[in-house]
């Protein structure tokens, strides 16, 4: 590391489970981020100011008003930009040592396995169930370590995947639920503030993997309830092994 370098991570430096060589890694590491929304704005944040060395942005969408309240990578002269860049340039704001690669398109059964290809940590930062399937099943099928977010009305959930380690996502949820049976924060509303929780906590994940300090949300699923201040982890200890994505068969074909 650089001299100044050594200047702007001098707390993490300092940290006895991170250290100069747990910085490094942090420096090499590559962590994509699909949805540069609510939880994904605050995980951009802290990933960049945490020295992250590449961080992909994969968003199809533009900033409008009403992301405002609770995207807060995004300000008002962004209405209108793509996500994306909107994201890249506040990031660079904060550390312009990190690489960001963009990708303004929606992620798809086509490319999603190409695109966490060149990653070492994935992020879900989406905000629908089919995508949440999505990312789960490719990150499964490629190998891929992941953190899943959730958020609505004042609540939220997260947990993490990694290879061999306890269930998936599927595991747990099984398959998207009907979509008629499905509320979405436009209809029951989010306290903005929700997001800057999850999305600080699955930056935090990340920023474990690389460094191996503590113990990650594999096998656990860690929910918050923002009105009773309460947290609440539930354990799942092992992986179903019917699961047609990571059990003993899997069938291979969901993305």
């Amino acid at each position: 590391m650089t001299e100044e370098q050594r200047m702007r991570y001098a707390r993490h430096i300092a940290l006895k489970e991170v250290g100069e060589e747990g910085q490094e890694k942090l420096l090499r590491g590559k962590v994509l981020l699909i949805g540069a929304g609510g939880l994904g704005s605050s995980a951009a944040l802290y990933l960049s100011a945490a020295g992250v060395g590449t961080i992909g942005i994969a968003d199809g969408d533009t900033v409008d008003i009403s992301n405002l309240q609770r995207q807060i990578i995004h300000g008002t002269g962004d209405i209108g930009r793509e996500k994306t860049e909107s994201a890249k340039e506040k990031i660079h704001a904060i550390n312009p040592e990190v690489t960001v690669r963009t990708y303004s398109m929606p992620v798809t059964e086509e490319n999603i396995c190409e695109l966490i290809l060149a990653y070492d940590f994935v992020i879900d930062a989406t905000d629908n169930f089919p995508s949440k399937f999505l990312i789960n099943d490719a990150c499964v099928l490629g190998e891929k370590p992941f953190s899943h977010g959730g958020i609505l009305g004042f609540g939220g959930q997260t947990m993490t995947y990694v290879p061999g380690k306890g269930p998936c996502y599927r595991c747990i949820f099984k398959n998207p639920p009907p979509k008629e049976s499905v509320v979405t924060c436009k209809e029951v509303g989010i306290i903005g503030a929700m997001c800057g929780v999850i999305g600080s906590l699955q930056a935090m994940e990340a920023i474990k993997y690389f460094t191996g300090a503590g113990e990650l949300l594999t096998g656990k699923l860690l929910s918050f309830n923002a009105l009773k201040m309460e947290f609440h982890t539930a354990k799942f200890p092992k992986r179903d092994d019917s699961c047609p994505v990571c059990g003993k068969n899997p069938a291979g074909q969901k993305v």
